[in-house]
């Protein structure tokens, strides 16, 4: 019996790689399209819905077992949530120095690209530049960190994980993580019209899914969901550092 599920959904899935594909499916499918519909109009509205119902999915689905099995509880090795965080950070700092080597500030380098939804006026000055940056953090290290941690390295990871193993599943959920932030980068709208960046969408998309790993592995060594979702922010804190001061 799977224990993991509530009652309502024990008729319909077992918590199992099924469950895994088909949350995948129905949440990853509509939040590429609404990333897509966002980039071309300047509309992020829906960006934050799909990361709330993003969080909510455990606990929609999940009992108490269930939330607990996914990671939802106290950290084991609290260190490691120090470690998480200065991992996610230098990570974070890499992809920008390597995307500044590569591309420079052009719309080809995938911090350049995202940077443009901020919509930073040129001549902002000194001290509005530091409370947009403050507004921006906090957006970017609550939102989707805690959305897409607790979906991909909570239930969608560990109903694959429940079939295939670990190392399988993290493959998996790291595959479609990588795979969904094409919308965020790599299918981009410039001058009123898409385009496809072949070779630099393919390394954000490795970077991604090696982030996604990280991730994972700070779950695992923190023992909590914590753990991903602080190394994530941290991730998400050294980006957007550096599109407001590095770009």
């Amino acid at each position: 019996m799977d224990k993991e599920l509530r009652q309502f959904w024990k008729r319909i899935f077992g918590f199992n790689w099924k469950l895994g594909l088909v949350l995948i499916l129905i949440v990853c499918i509509p939040r590429f399209i609404l990333v897509l519909d966002a980039n071309a109009t300047g509309s992020y509205g829906a960006i934050g819905l799909i990361m709330t119902i993003s969080a909510m999915v455990p606990f929609l689905f999940l009992s108490k077992h269930g939330r607990t099995a996914i990671g939802i509880t106290k950290p084991r090795k609290y260190s490691w949530l120090i470690i998480a965080f200065v991992c996610g950070l230098v990570a974070s700092l890499f992809l920008y120095w390597l995307g500044h080597i590569l591309y420079g500030n052009s719309y080809e380098n995938w911090y350049g690209y995202i940077g443009k939804s901020y919509n930073i006026p040129p001549a902002i000055n000194h001290h509005d530049r530091t409370i947009m940056f403050i507004m921006m953090a906090i957006t970017g290290m609550t939102f989707s960190p805690i959305g897409e941690e607790l979906f991909f390295r909570g239930i969608v990871h560990s109903s694959f994980a429940k079939s295939i193993g670990e190392k399988y599943a993290s493959i998996v959920n790291s595959s479609a993580f990588a795979l969904t932030h094409i919308s965020h980068f790599g299918v981009v709208f410039i001058h009123n019209k898409w385009e496809l960046f072949t070779i630099p969408t393919i390394i954000w998309v490795l970077g991604m899914f090696f982030m996604s790993i990280l991730f994972f592995l700070s779950r695992k060594q923190s023992g909590s969901i914590l753990g991903a979702i602080i190394c994530h922010s941290a991730f998400n804190l050294g980006m957007i550092f550096s599109i407001f001061y590095l770009l």
